[in-house]
């Protein structure tokens, strides 16, 4: 078949996978088989088709197959060892991906654009202290360059090495004074004073980028971060408004989507589904601290990983990928995947995360996944893992809404960027929670951050009974806890708690009325 044929059945399946048509997918699929050449390029491209289609067995088995064709004509595997490795994270092979990985920076030592591939997949397995060792070296091999710098910067960032990364990114906007990731990144590191801030040179940039150009973006978060730092909260939510707008107008989301997606979890994990009998426990308890973004989570998560017997791997995917290999495949968008995950093997579903897991190279007795949105998955999580301590972190309603309208996230999240679609989410999310409370009564605890703030032991000590772990006082130093923190709390989980951050959303309550009337008029308390 020519190769414009070929094209055209990866059109068609492109579209049946968006649609959700598994069935007219799975049969281009193997009409594309038929046509290609037993090449690892082909090979490759099997792979992503087959992690299209949610079956990661095949999958992982045919960039095995790419690497194995090249290793046999002594090529270097390069990309096909790279997707080998990827493939392996995504089915929960840690500890073979984290080996790879370490040998494939030793043989690519002087190769820049493999290091920095290579810092990219070491940040999927939370090894965060070899990707900004891969940075800095490509720094290294090219120095003065502004994107090697600010990757190297934002590294740092994670690494708590604060300092650090004021100055790179600082020398990255010496170099390219409109570089507006930088600019954004550099607002984020401290509180700004009136007597010392970035707001004439963030007005300059602005000046200068087009109407509507996708720049504007991070130039107009930094503004208002800026802005509210100096307490001019008029400016800042000015600014605020049109970064969100022009963030939101330039994605295809719906919220509706979400919001059906959850009550479809509520109604498929019922009561008697999740009072069944529960699969044997496992010998390794696993902790999970989750909540909705800027909420608390990353808090809750230093303090219990300062204690000696836990250790944080972070915002990890692992559940997610676990979950997906054994009921990803099939038809129905969103609400097959939540049919299908309800009757799947709990214990072959908490044997695959637990292997994962362990496959991080972390000895802790206890090893926490903070990824916040694992509130979808806490049917599962408890029938899966029975053993496991699972941790909900609140905030007041408009704090915790507020907080994530003004965040710039790196990835997901795409609700927080329109009030509206917050207070639809956030009213989801909430009848979720009080679901799995009815359903799963003391199976989880949930932490207000407030109650952490304002009673920092009294709340550490109940939080570290709970997960049946003795007292030790270096929970209450959770900001001297020296491992990474790779979220939007970075920066502030390196200082001791402060209290400025309690009702912060007071200073806009005109701007957000609207949304305060919306959650009180569903029954959330706003006061």
């Amino acid at each position: 078949m020519p190769q414009q044929d070929i094209s055209y059945l990866l059109n068609d399946f492109d579209l049946h996978v968006r649609c959700g048509h598994h069935d007219q997918a799975a049969v281009v699929f193997e009409q594309i088989c038929h046509q290609l050449p037993g090449t690892s390029d082909a090979d490759n491209l099997i792979s992503q088709l087959q992690q299209r289609l949610g079956n990661f067995d095949a999958m992982l088995a045919a960039a095995a197959s790419a690497t194995k064709r090249e290793s046999a004509k002594g090529v270097s595997c390069g990309n096909s060892l790279l997707r080998l490795i990827e493939c392996e994270i995504y089915c929960g092979r840690m500890a073979s991906a984290l080996a790879r990985l370490t040998l494939a920076e030793t043989d690519n030592a002087d190769d820049v654009d493999m290091l920095q591939k290579i810092a990219q997949l070491y940040l999927h397995c939370s090894a965060h202290e070899a990707a900004g060792r891969c940075y800095q070296r490509v720094n290294e091999l090219q120095p003065g360059l502004p994107q090697h710098m600010f990757n190297h910067a934002a590294s740092q960032v994670i690494l708590g090495q604060m300092q650090n990364a004021e100055q790179l990114l600082q020398r990255v906007l010496e170099l390219a004074p409109t570089h507006v990731e930088a600019l954004q990144n550099r607002s984020m590191l401290k509180t700004w004073k009136l007597d010392d801030n970035n707001l004439r040179q963030l007005h300059k940039v602005d000046k200068a980028i087009p109407d509507n150009h996708p720049d504007r973006v991070p130039v107009y978060f930094a503004l208002a971060k800026e802005y509210e730092d100096i307490g001019d909260y008029r400016k800042s939510f000015a600014f605020l408004e049109r970064g969100a707008r022009l963030k939101k107008n330039r994605m295809a989301y719906r919220v509706e989507n979400d919001v059906l997606a959850m009550q479809h979890i509520q109604k498929t994990f019922h009561h008697t589904l999740l009072s069944g009998g529960a699969p044997h426990a496992g010998n390794e308890p696993s902790m999970f601290v989750m909540g909705l973004p800027r909420s608390g989570t990353t808090l809750v998560d230093r303090i219990l990983s300062s204690h000696t017997q836990v250790g944080s791997l972070g915002e990890i995917q692992s559940f997610t990928f676990a979950l997906m290999q054994l009921a990803g495949g099939g038809s129905g968008g969103k609400n097959g995947l939540i049919d299908r995950s309800a009757n799947i093997n709990m214990d072959q579903l908490g044997h695959i995360y637990r292997t994962a897991i362990r496959g991080y190279g972390v000895t802790s007795r206890y090893l926490i996944n903070k990824t916040p949105s694992n509130y979808l998955y806490l049917g599962l999580i408890h029938m899966a893992l029975p053993d496991a301590k699972i941790i909900h972190v609140n905030r007041h309603p408009m704090d915790s809404c507020y907080a994530m309208y003004k965040t710039l996230f790196a990835m997901g999240y795409p609700f927080s960027y329109s009030l509206e679609d917050i207070g639809h989410y956030y009213l989801a999310y909430h009848n979720l929670m009080q679901h799995w409370r009815t359903c799963m009564p003391g199976k989880f605890i949930d932490i207000d951050y407030e109650a952490v703030v304002e009673h920092q032991e009294e709340t550490t000590r109940s939080l570290l009974a709970f997960c049946d772990l003795p007292w030790e006082s270096d929970c209450l130093e959770f900001h001297l806890n020296s491992t990474p923190a790779a979220s939007a709390s970075a920066a502030q989980v390196r200082t001791p708690l402060y209290k400025t951050s309690m009702q912060r959303w007071r200073s806009y309550e005109s701007e957000l009325a609207p949304l305060a009337d919306f959650l009180t008029k569903h029954g959330i308390a706003c006061n």
